[in-house]
């Protein structure tokens, strides 16, 4: 393979990329430790925000992650034939409280993809269920078209 094409993308595409798609790779990292999970996602494009619902146990790594407000990056990639797009959303998350959910809250998010919820059969009492919001400090995106055939 070979690389015919590679461009960064502009800040327009970059939105229009995040609000297309739903799923991504969360990575949170803090000292010297690193955690990756996939996650469904929800994209605002007039404030360029990423809103999130991570459900976790209380004895799990991600949980353990998520309380020592770790520095995140969300990754969303595609590939479509001899093109590879991805784009880079790096800063931290902010949990939000449900209580700060008012109808104007909500109604700033417009059309906005919500983040995918679950109906769970039975009670789940060591569920624990946060929505978190992550404003980028850094948003990045590239495209690199290939040529397979070299």
């Amino acid at each position: 393979m070979t690389t015919k094409r590679e461009a960064e993308m502009s800040a327009s595409a970059i939105d229009a990329f995040l609000a297309r798609h739903e799923t991504g790779v969360l990575s949170l990292a803090r000292d010297d430790a690193p955690y990756a999970i996939p996650i469904s996602y929800g994209y605002d494009e007039d404030t360029r925000e990423a809103f999130l619902r991570l459900v976790s146990t209380v004895d799990s790594e991600k949980r353990e992650f998520l309380g020592s407000d770790p520095d995140a990056r969300l990754v969303v990639y595609e590939e479509e034939g001899g093109t590879y797009t991805s784009v880079v959303a790096v800063g931290t998350l902010e949990r939000v409280d449900p209580a700060a959910l008012t109808p104007e809250r909500i109604a700033q998010y417009g059309e906005t993809r919500r983040p995918l919820f679950e109906i769970w059969a039975d009670d789940k009492p060591d569920l624990d269920i946060q929505l978190y919001r992550l404003a980028p400090d850094r948003l990045t995106g590239r495209e690199i078209v290939v040529d397979r055939d070299e």
